[in-house]
């Protein structure tokens, strides 16, 4: 760990304010059968600040970002979330805990319009039962509406106002990947997991995303923990990166430590391991 980290807080060379420790992975180990996925990692998660792992295919990186949302649970080690050790949990508890996530394949329904897809993200805010939403009426219509004018504000900040009534079914790759972030917005996380959010997009659609991750991180204040293959996104979005192969972490820095660093060369090199 280098000194920069072991500080309570920093600041970074564009002014934003990087807390202490919000999330710590301690000697992560993860097998499925006999196959071990994740071996003996560790690596911590700062509150405000942009962390990416990555590595080449079979890495084990979407391994490890299913350990950060609760859906895996590993063998060996902990996860430590707000300075206690986080339990096993149910979906609806890792929702509740604040950590809201995208999926590489995208998790959208298809039938509904965009602005119902993300009203589901905030399904765990919402107070009121199901009888009382039945009927929609006194504290249950107060509620929607309320909720209705937070999406909202995050509909206008994703500049996706012209297809807000538009089935997400009939949208392109592009917009359904930032309907996605909108959805996991709309939930209004402590951390946001990002799995590959520029996978499949052109050139003007990575600008996009990458201009709105940076806005989300910003403005919010959301921490964000992304997985990505295209390095020069990687590089300029990044606070910190650790680098997995073969279920191994190889490298934890800034992005000049990791550019510098010779074994993850190799790894995205393919120089064989002795």
């Amino acid at each position: 760990m280098n000194a920069q980290t072991q500080v309570e807080g920093y600041t970074t060379a564009d002014g934003r304010k990087i807390g202490g420790v919000l999330m710590e992975m301690k000697n992560i180990t993860l097998r499925f059968g006999g196959v071990k996925a994740i071996t003996d990692i560790s690596f911590d998660i700062r509150e405000g600040e942009i962390r990416s792992i990555i590595g080449p295919n079979g890495a084990g990186k979407s391994s490890m970002l299913n350990v950060i949302s609760g859906f895996y649970v590993p063998q060996e080690g902990e996860v430590w979330f707000k300075g206690q050790r986080r339990a096993p949990m149910r979906p609806y508890e890792v929702a509740r805990q604040g950590i809201a996530r995208t999926f590489q394949n995208i998790a959208l329904f298809d039938g509904m319009s965009v602005l119902d897809n993300i009203m589901t993200g905030r399904l765990t805010l919402m107070q009121t039962g199901l009888f009382q939403q039945a009927l929609w009426w006194g504290r249950a219509q107060r509620e929607e509406t309320e909720h209705r004018e937070k999406v909202e504000k995050i509909i206008d900040f994703l500049e996706i106002q012209a297809i807000r009534k538009t089935p997400v079914g009939r949208l392109p790759y592009g917009l359904k990947k930032r309907v996605e972030l909108a959805r996991a917005l709309a939930a209004e996380p402590n951390i946001l997991l990002l799995d590959e959010p520029m996978a499949g997009m052109n050139v003007e659609e990575k600008e996009d995303m990458c201009r709105f991750v940076l806005d989300v991180n910003d403005e919010f204040g959301t921490t964000i923990v992304l997985i990505e293959h295209d390095m020069g996104v990687v590089m300029d979005l990044s606070d910190r990166v650790v680098v997995m192969d073969y279920g191994k972490k190889i490298g934890d820095g800034a992005p000049d430590e990791i550019r510098n660093n010779q074994d993850v060369i190799d790894a995205y090199l393919g120089v064989s391991h002795d």
